[in-house]
């Protein structure tokens, strides 16, 4: 069996599969991508091991937690493990790459299977993200692609990436589109530690040296927080703007947000959040739309009164090239609108 020395983050992929040996709720919060979870304790048992050592010390909490762990592994290797040939080389993390990461090693390798264990365990993989993040963010050349609530500028994105260009889909990652409307219906947004991880990971492929493509996004997006670094980095960066006509972006907004009406008492609730920014009568108005389920009427006034005047003001205080902006003119934001946007923003780049 190869005898190797401390396995770093960087040597990861050389192995068959990961596995993380952390309870369920731990996996959750945030884990090396393509982890599986395998936990040698669950929740519950590792609050029981938890308290016993506190209780009553170290001994006894491994007396206890022992009889688990063994359990815990029997299964694995009854289970997920059953099928895997003799050359499967798995890697092996807990928390800090201690007993739980090593209890399994241990008896990996004694049925024969080439086990090892992440040194250091997810604690060094965090800090491999914050490095790398650390690391290449001052050095993206980014394009920031800016444009009034209802400009599809995610959509423009993603018909950028599917044309090769390097995209970095904020939105998509944090799971929220951003706005005071934006979380999505039964989408929970990540841990702010898992969408770092996402963050690095969309990160890892990229040629520095060629552009990436950014929506203009605020400090945060729903309750997640942008490195304070990715902030900076986009204010600095030159500006392109998606000009839509208004007609065009309320008829996107309908499509787009059309889900919204599904849930009309939501819809008025966090409307009501506006009442101290946009006066009670007017938002009163606009939750009598929304529990009628009249968005257009709704979404054009929110367009008219709200999003852009907070729009024209965030952009110049936010962007330090906003007056020196390339824009790029739209009156239709279906597929084929949208398309022809990347276009013309991938366009613009190319001119010297």
């Amino acid at each position: 069996m190869t005898q190797r020395g401390p396995v770093r983050v960087a040597d990861r992929h050389a192995f068959d599969v990961l596995i993380d040996a952390r309870s369920p709720a731990e996996f959750a919060l945030d884990h090396i991508p393509g982890a599986i979870n395998c936990p040698v304790l669950d929740d519950e048992e590792r609050r029981i091991v938890g308290t016993l050592y506190k209780q009553q010390g170290a001994f006894e909490a491994r007396r206890v937690g022992g009889a688990m762990v063994a359990a815990n592994l029997a299964r694995h290797l009854n289970e997920s493990f059953a099928d895997k040939p003799h050359s499967w080389k798995p890697l092996v993390y807990c928390w800090r790459g201690g007993l739980r990461s090593g209890s399994m090693v241990t008896w990996l390798r004694l049925v024969g299977w080439d086990a090892q264990q992440l040194a250091g365990g997810y604690k060094s993989f965090r800090h491999h993200v914050l490095d790398e993040l650390a690391a290449a963010i001052p050095r993206l050349q980014l394009q920031v692609v800016c444009g009034a609530t209802g400009s599809a500028k995610t959509r423009v994105l993603q018909a950028l990436a599917a044309r090769g260009a390097q995209v970095f889909d904020l939105e998509g990652l944090a799971r929220h589109k951003g706005s005071l409307l934006g979380a999505l219906p039964g989408v929970p947004q990540p841990s702010q530690k898992a969408f770092e991880t996402q963050l690095a990971t969309a990160l890892e492929p990229f040629d520095l040296a060629r552009t990436v493509y950014v929506e203009g996004e605020s400090a945060r997006i729903g309750r997640i927080a942008l490195p304070i670094p990715l902030v900076a980095r986009m204010r600095a960066s030159p500006c392109i703007e998606v000009q839509a006509t208004p007609q065009a972006r309320l008829a996107y907004l309908l499509r787009d947000y059309a889900y919204l009406g599904d849930d009309r008492e939501a819809l008025a609730t966090q409307l009501g959040l506006l009442k101290e920014m946009q006066g009670k009568e007017t938002v009163g108005r606009w939750q009598a739309w929304a529990r009628a389920g009249e968005l257009q009427p709704l979404f054009d006034e929110l367009m008219r009164l709200h999003y852009d005047p907070h729009y024209a003001r965030s952009q110049e205080k936010h962007f330090a090239h906003w007056a020196q902006r390339r824009s790029v003119e739209a009156d239709d934001l279906t597929d084929a609108g949208i398309a022809a946007v990347a276009d013309a923003v991938l366009a613009l780049d190319a001119q010297p």
